[in-house]
């Protein structure tokens, strides 16, 4: 355990991240309308407040083709003080979409991004994942943000289909964040070691459904022996009116060595 560790937003103290997760189920609320202002001011008012360093948003895009983006990417910008890695028409699912297939991922400026992959899943339904390599002071970490499928059986297609990916890729710390349907709190068989190559662990928090969560759907999970730190779904009526399911949130640290380790 770390102790002392100065502001994760300082550019002296850049080995303390935050992260969030939140699907936002396309901005649908619990009154069944539409209301991407609801979502904005979520994030505004509860997500930044936890002052994240990731953030990855999911059933952020339009539903169907042309997944046309709703949000309003400059305001989450300026309230949480991150930047969308989707800037570049080229890291999008096309001109007039936010992200990728409804995944969107905001990073603190501090991260360089060496290499950013946009990957489609199989499944019945366009599912993918972006996938962000990047160092802060010069500690390489892997980012994955995604919503994988409902049918545990696709999930595992997912997984190995990304642990192919990451097989081509140079080794090092991977971050797995999003909404995975995985409602097993000790982790279903898509996310072992034998589909997905990693040794993922992070603790599992009610998140679904949004009014009274049940199932820990959303999870924030990295491999190696320390799992994430104070690890917890957030709730208030504003996030209960505007999606189906409560953000998360999670802290991780990395030590000198280039390994991650509780907070």
């Amino acid at each position: 355990m770390i102790h002392g560790l100065q502001d994760s937003r300082s550019p002296d103290a850049p080995r303390h991240f935050g992260c969030a997760t939140w699907n936002i189920h396309r901005a649908r609320g619990s009154d069944g309308l539409h209301d991407p202002a609801r979502i904005e001011a979520v994030i505004a008012d509860d997500i930044a407040k936890t002052r994240p360093d990731i953030l990855a948003l999911q059933e952020a895009d339009g539903e169907d083709p042309p997944y046309t983006g709703f949000l309003n990417i400059e305001l989450i910008e300026a309230a949480t003080g991150l930047c969308s890695v989707h800037g570049d028409p080229d890291n999008r699912w096309g001109p007039d979409t936010a992200g990728f297939l409804g995944t969107i991922l905001f990073l603190h400026p501090a991260f360089e991004v060496q290499q950013l992959t946009l990957v489609d899943l199989p499944g019945h339904y366009p599912r993918g994942a972006v996938v962000a390599e990047v160092l802060r002071a010069g500690v390489p970490l892997r980012i994955v943000a995604t919503h994988l499928s409902l049918m545990q059986g696709l999930r595992v297609l997912q997984m190995r289909t990304l642990a192919q990916h990451f097989a081509r890729r140079p080794k090092m710390r991977t971050l797995l964040i999003g909404d995975l349907n995985e409602w097993r709190p000790w982790g279903g068989l898509a996310l072992t070691p034998r589909i997905c190559g990693l040794q993922l662990s992070g603790r599992a928090v009610r998140s679904f459904p949004a009014r009274r969560a049940i199932l820990p759907l959303d999870r924030i999970l990295i491999d190696g022996p320390a799992p994430p730190a104070m690890v917890r779904a957030l709730d208030s009526a504003a996030i209960r009116a505007a999606s189906d399911h409560r953000p998360v949130v999670a802290r991780i640290v990395a030590d000198p060595d280039n390994t991650f380790c509780s907070e």
